[in-house]
């Protein structure tokens, strides 16, 4: 459990490894790095391309990736395009990535250090199953399904359990931009400071919720084309619109959409 001390710093940041895109400091270092940056606790945002081109309307979105105190470069057509756009050679760092280092930690692995938040019950019945096969005991007054969030979130019981149990860890496992500003929500609301993670289908495609990613697929920047054929009606138009993002990036660059330049 989280010790009382724990204070509302959070990760502590630095130029070398984080690169500012779209108005965001995006960090590219390794999984390792970012896991360790969060061990004071504080917001990890993991923002995707279908939900980053819509950063310059979607207001609430893009304040909860301002406000995060962890953002890494899951989108390899962000990094792509970054790279082309900028002459540059930044890293991406994936969400399940960082997922797989993070479950290896001691921490992790104490009943009780960790709550989940699960998009659905059929999600958190195949995520469960999985944990426990890998030998993460969590126990059930330590998961949570969410609602079904509007613009406004608002979720008192889930605040109420977290103050209750006071994990160490809270992982946020339900879809892009909706999550962010759950754990900005959270960020803002709780009386002590977690690690909040926002790692979305992460955990998805090693559970079997979502098709399995293998680890050199994901290397690969090839997470999207398993996603689109294991659901082509889904995920195909999804990443069709994310393509909106280069024009986004291409009169942005480096300046956050929405705000007055």
């Amino acid at each position: 459990m989280l010790p009382e001390t724990l204070d509302r710093v959070g990760p502590e940041r630095t130029t070398r490894d984080h690169t500012k895109i779209l108005g965001i400091d995006f960090f590219h270092g390794t999984a390792a790095q970012a896991v360790e940056r969060m061990r004071g606790g504080g917001l990890l945002v993991v923002p995707a391309a279908p939900a980053l081109k819509d950063l310059e309307w979607n207001t609430e979105y893009r304040e909860s990736l301002v406000n995060a105190d962890l953002a890494i470069t899951d989108s390899a057509f962000m990094v792509l395009v970054w790279n082309r756009l900028q002459r540059d050679s930044i890293t991406r760092l994936s969400g399940l990535e960082y997922l797989r280092e993070l479950l290896i930690q001691p921490d992790m692995r104490q009943p009780g250090n960790t709550v989940w938040i699960m998009a659905s019950p059929i999600s958190a019945e195949h995520n469960l199953t999985w944990l426990n096969g890998e030998g993460i005991e969590t126990p059930l007054d330590c998961v949570y399904t969410a609602p079904i969030y509007g613009k406004e979130i608002e979720d008192t019981a889930l605040l109420q359990k977290l103050e209750l149990l006071r994990p160490r860890h809270v992982i946020v496992t339900v879809g892009g931009g909706t999550q962010e500003r759950l754990g900005l929500y959270l960020k803002r609301n709780l009386s002590y400071l977690p690690a909040i993670h926002c790692i979305g289908a992460a955990i998805a495609f090693l559970s079997g919720d979502q098709i399995y990613i293998p680890i050199w697929a994901d290397k690969l920047y090839l997470g999207w084309l398993f996603r689109s054929v294991s659901n082509p009606q889904q995920y195909i138009p999804r990443y069709w619109n994310a393509r909106k993002l280069f024009t986004l990036m291409t009169r942005y660059r480096d300046r956050l959409p929405g705000q007055i330049s």
